[in-house]
């Protein structure tokens, strides 16, 4: 049964994968999710249902378009199959309950938002406020209305501190160093994954970014040059979700207490 299980999610994910491409790309720039449907970028040919089946599709056609045959960006498939790989995973870790639904959700979020951070250095309110509102009522499904106060303040703990970071860095660099996007994302995190892991989570993604920002600057050779932030503190808070470690733990093992 759990391989079935296993199965059905890792399906599951491949197909919202493939829509998760759409709207990462299409919600930054205010187009509907729906029409236009599922089109070649280069000759607007619409996908047939068979071509819109998640990585077999790209194999049957050779990663190229059927109607102008220009090639299919690999990344299309591989990001499906991280997708569905990432779904089952979840239900290995969490079994079926409300904490699976919280951390799909979750997952489709930061999904979602690297794609969307990477290609226009945005993270829309909208996809913070749905997902945010989701797990918001998961929450208190599962823990009932008293649990309400103690949400709030694990969204507002991490969003004060990296505002607070936020207005550090403008100082320092004369420059936004951050975007209200990330800022705004710790709402989220907090609600999530607790006010505690938030922090962490911050920690996490500047030792991740910090590397990779050295190497894109001394490339690039443009101090300028941007890099968006919101796919580190994504993939930071997603390592925490799924180990399910808390806080204390990770303090005891570097430490600090």
């Amino acid at each position: 049964m759990e391989v079935y299980y296993l199965i059905v999610f890792f399906i599951f994910g491949t197909v919202l994968g493939s829509f998760y491409n759409v709207v990462g790309y299409r919600l930054p720039n205010n187009m509907s999710l729906i029409r236009p449907a599922s089109h070649c970028t280069k000759c607007n040919h619409k996908l047939t249902p068979i071509e819109l089946i998640p990585i077999i599709s790209y194999v049957i056609q050779g990663g190229k378009c059927k109607n102008c045959k220009d090639k299919i960006a690999i990344f299309y498939p591989i990001f499906e199959f991280t997708t569905g790989i990432l779904f089952a995973l979840t239900y290995l870790i969490f079994g079926i309950n409300i904490d699976t639904f919280i951390a799909l959700v979750f997952l489709s979020m930061v999904l979602i938002l690297i794609l969307s951070d990477i290609l226009y250095m945005v993270i829309p309110d909208s996809l913070l406020i749905f997902c945010g509102s989701i797990i918001f009522i998961l929450k208190v499904i599962q823990g009932g209305f008293s649990i309400m106060p103690s949400l709030l303040i694990d969204m507002i703990i991490p969003f004060i501190v990296l505002y607070l970071f936020k207005l550090l860095g403008d100082k320092i660099f004369k420059r936004e160093s951050l975007g209200w996007g990330d800022i705004k994302l710790m709402l989220v995190f907090g609600l999530t994954i607790g006010w505690e892991l938030s922090l962490l989570s911050i920690v996490l993604a500047s030792f991740i970014a910090l590397p990779i920002s050295l190497v894109s600057l001394k490339l690039k050779g443009n101090k300028s040059h941007e890099l968006p932030f919101g796919p580190y503190l994504g993939i930071s808070a997603l390592i925490f979700l799924f180990t399910r470690v808390d806080a204390v733990t990770i303090l005891k093992f570097l430490g600090i207490i």
